[in-house]
């Protein structure tokens, strides 16, 4: 899962920068634009869009809670390994405060945020899913509004926007064609990215972001893994009845959604325009929903093709009145 406008991944992100006033600065240089940013472009567009569908695939055979943490855990080891390869032991190093705040960060992204959607795949379509998820940006503006912060007032039409295509994407939960239950889950998931997003950006984070990203997930997925087996995800869990289409969507949504898109767009925040880069948020959701109706047969009713519409026009208005600011 990715939170649009303001983070990584349906997965992971560079840790944002703190908040507080901007002092002047010479404009910066304008970034052209070359094949190989389109080329990391389109890995984020395809690759998140399609970790939907993975989970979907994963969890059809998997119990979700302990494959969504074997998978965190694995992507934080990997990482940690990697950021150790290439910058030297010493970039794992963080003050203590510093990883309570990526503890802190990676319960509320990967084991509330990322957890609760992966138990929702259980009982809606993915790209049902990925749609409520995309509303992430209203719920961002809310909680920016109440922390003091004023988005403008093209982000709050952008609010109303977001909250009218949530209400008709549930309408397919009010009327029974899918649980209502499932669709409660990812509102509060989105919710609970929100706020791990927008707390990431307010507390002392290791100032590497890739170090950051690594104990995210290794914390997310460690709790993940204890809320699995709390909830008995472990008995009569026969490994070897495990479809091998879901230890492959399992393997993909490790090495592809955790860690070949989010270098894509950690290079692409760099390289590219930020604007440019942020168009993933009303990409992905189109993507997913592409994706579950042709790999799985998802039903593209009404009210996903509307509401998901409108979501993903309040989301476009939000990340554009935001790149201006």
């Amino acid at each position: 899962m990715t939170s649009p406008a303001v983070d990584p991944a349906p997965e992971t992100r560079p840790a944002a920068p703190g908040p507080g006033p901007r002092t002047p600065a010479a404009p910066a240089p304008a970034r052209r634009i070359t094949g190989a940013v389109w080329a990391a472009l389109g890995i984020v567009y395809v690759v998140w869009g399609s970790t939907y569908l993975g989970i979907r695939i994963v969890v059809e055979t998997l119990p979700p809670f302990l494959s969504g943490g074997a998978r965190f855990v694995t992507a934080g080891l990997l990482l940690a390994a990697i950021v150790a390869w290439r910058q030297g032991p010493a970039a794992l190093r963080v003050t203590r405060r510093e990883l309570g705040s990526a503890v802190l960060v990676g319960l509320l992204l990967i084991l509330g945020g990322n957890g609760l959607v992966v138990l929702a795949e259980t009982s809606i379509p993915s790209g049902l899913a990925a749609l409520l998820v995309a509303a992430v940006p209203v719920w961002v503006v809310l909680l920016r509004t109440v922390l003091g912060d004023r988005p403008g007032p093209g982000a709050y039409g952008g609010v109303l926007l977001g909250f009218a295509g949530l209400g008709v994407l549930t309408v397919p939960g009010l009327s029974g064609e899918v649980k209502i239950g499932g669709v409660l889950l990812v509102l509060v998931a989105a919710l609970l990215w929100s706020v791990g997003s927008v707390s990431s950006a307010r507390l002392s984070m290791p100032a590497n972001p890739f170090t950051a990203s690594a104990y995210e997930m290794l914390a997310g997925g460690l709790a993940a893994l204890a809320l699995g087996l709390l909830r008995g995800e472990h008995h009569g869990l026969d490994l070897g009845a495990v479809s091998g289409r879901s230890w492959a969507a399992l393997a993909y949504l490790v090495v592809f959604g955790s860690l070949v898109a989010f270098t894509a767009y950690a290079w692409l925040l760099q390289t590219a325009p930020v604007s440019l880069a942020a168009t993933y948020a009303y990409v992905n959701p189109v993507v997913a929903v592409l994706l579950g109706a042709l790999v799985l047969n998802e039903a593209l009713t009404w009210p996903i093709l509307l509401g998901g519409a409108i979501v993903v026009g309040g989301v476009c208005l939000i990340v554009s009145t935001e790149r201006r600011g």
